[in-house]
């Protein structure tokens, strides 16, 4: 397997809705930006990964068909990954592993969403259009008729978490997170909730979506898109001589899905106080990069729920599963404390364009470790109902 750097990345600003802009040309602002991020032409690109959530969102089959031509990758290869929220980070994996392999040297990934063009005419909102079509996810047999969504997805594993570890997921530590990412966010000029400020009493005070998660506490809806341009290591050193520009290596890569039956006998096919796959994916990349936890920086995970952000820092050994107050008890990841968590205000401040959000996660680390002079980052996808979909990738700058 060779080596493979990110050499480029670029995306627009995240936004609830952008009216003025299709689905296509979302797509090519990202693309356009990452290209000139990495100073090549489009032309170098040898091949191409779209990562799109959902057809239904963008009114077509193949949304990433139309993507081909407007972002100058005619007659190149392009595959399109969709896992869920987990979406942007199998499509990190797959443009790596189109490098690893030796296959390509300089692989475009992009991903791109376009969710809130669905419309409830009767409701005069695009909100109950968008979580029918989020429904439609999950097992249409058992799980769809009982009203499943992806609060409720999630609040399994929370509930079933917090019966398991009883005291832990505190609510004003959750609160105090939430607090922390709001001010995160201020330093992302392309968070969709910049200029919010939010504090822990008005997590505290806000209604339940579905218990134990309450609105503050739960990611946005987003329109956007990020690109990322990974190079084989010959070309990521030509371009760097060219640039100027030292690239982000990525020393170890992980995913997991764990197995998941609906209805009856389901601890029989998921552990449910347990994100296993998150677990799985971090030990596969700490031991192909020869490093612990300890050695992270900075970590971009998904946050689809700050509840579950706790869940996952524990899979991934920040602190043992049961103690994840510690996190902000101690100050592991508050300011001053010893791991930077989410400086793009995550998912919940900075967006979630679901087919994208972890390449914006990515955009992220890979702008903290150079701001910051750090040496190692993490950037982490769940996804699917139950979170049973688990990437991890780790980044590192050489000397």
């Amino acid at each position: 397997m060779r080596d493979v750097a990110i050499v480029g990345a670029g995306m627009t600003p995240c936004r609830s809705r952008w009216v003025e802009k299709t689905f296509w040309e979302l797509g090519q602002m990202a693309v356009a930006e990452a290209v000139h991020d990495a100073g090549i032409h489009i032309r170098e690109v040898q091949a191409g990964v779209a990562g799109i959530y959902n057809d239904i969102f963008e009114f077509q089959a193949i949304p990433e068909c139309g993507l081909q031509g407007i972002i100058g990758l005619a007659n190149k290869p392009m595959m399109r990954v969709s896992n869920g929220g987990a979406t942007g980070a199998y499509s990190m994996l797959a443009a790596y592993n189109l490098i690893a392999s030796g296959q390509y040297d300089l692989v475009l990934v992009l991903g791109v969403e376009k969710a809130l063009d669905c419309y409830d005419f009767e409701a005069q909102s695009p909100t109950p259009a968008v979580v029918q079509t989020i429904g439609y996810s999950w097992d249409p047999w058992f799980e769809r008729p009982l009203g499943a969504h992806a609060s409720e997805s999630y609040a399994e594993v929370v509930q079933a978490y917090m019966d398991e570890h009883p005291g832990d997921l505190d609510p004003r530590a959750r609160a105090r997170i939430v607090e922390l990412l709001s001010d995160h966010a201020q330093n992302n000029p392309y968070a969709q909730r910049l200029g919010e400020r939010v504090t822990a009493d008005q997590v505290l005070r806000s209604r339940y979506v579905v218990y134990p998660i309450r609105a503050l506490e739960t990611c946005v809806y987003t329109e956007g898109a990020c690109a990322l341009v990974f190079a084989s290591q010959e070309m990521a050193e030509e371009i760097a001589g060219r640039t100027g520009r030292e690239p982000i290596w990525i020393a170890g890569v992980g995913a997991a899905n764990e197995p998941y039956f609906v209805g009856r006998d389901i601890e029989r096919y998921k552990v449910l106080h347990r994100i296993y796959s998150d677990y799985l994916a971090t030990q596969q990349a700490l031991k192909q990069a020869r490093l612990t936890i300890d050695d992270m920086q900075v970590i971009e995970l998904h946050d689809a729920y700050i509840p579950q952000l706790m869940i996952t820092l524990a899979e991934m050994g920040v602190v043992p599963l049961g103690r994840a107050n510690d996190l902000v008890e101690e100050g592991i990841i508050m300011p001053g404390g010893r791991l930077l968590v989410n400086p793009s205000g995550g998912l919940v401040f900075a967006g979630h364009f679901v087919g994208g959000s972890n390449m914006m996660s990515t955009w992220s680390v890979m702008r903290e470790m150079r701001a910051r002079d750090l040496d190692h980052g993490m950037i982490h996808g769940t996804g699917s109902s139950l979170s049973m979909y688990g990437v991890v990738m780790i980044l590192e700058r050489r000397a």
